[in-house]
């Protein structure tokens, strides 16, 4: 059986912007085999700037981890009180497969790996409401029928 990995070396990581320098770090650093990824929380030191773009990230913590910045998923930041310092999860994938397979639908909109398909509410509650009719093994067939059906229109 696959084992995940973890280690305890921190990483840092201090890059310059216009306005003033930002600290990245790493820590709680898992090796993931099993979903193929790398995972971490990260700590950004940003005096002076009220916050640091996920893509900046993206492509400080990919620098950092020798990986392709689009193969790194950044998210649930959060900025301390006062300012100053945020903190976030960091998932470094191995490859472009790894990411499409792992990775809920949400985050891959965001990222750019795929379009949001846009459906109306009306759809949305429909397909809900068909779903209630049935009731046993068929449910959840049907449901999947009537996201579908919301989707086409």
């Amino acid at each position: 059986h696959s084992r995940i990995s973890t280690t305890r070396a921190r990483v840092e990581t201090t890059f310059t912007m216009s306005d003033g320098a930002v600290v990245v770090k790493t820590r709680k650093f898992k090796r993931n085999p099993l979903l193929s990824r790398r995972q971490m929380i990260i700590d950004i030191i940003h005096p002076g700037r009220a916050n640091v773009s996920k893509s900046e990230l993206q492509e400080v913590v990919g620098g950092m981890y020798k990986a392709d910045a689009k193969l790194t998923v950044i998210f649930g930041l959060r900025t301390k009180f006062g300012g100053g310092r945020s903190t976030g999860f960091c998932l470094v994938y191995d490859n472009e497969e790894a990411i499409r397979k792992f990775e809920p639908k949400y985050r891959l909109v965001r990222n750019g790996f795929e379009e949001r398909k846009e459906k109306s509410r009306k759809a949305i509650k429909e397909a809900k409401n068909k779903g209630k009719k049935i009731r046993g093994t068929g449910a959840s067939i049907a449901k999947h029928k009537a996201k579908r059906a919301a989707l086409n229109e």
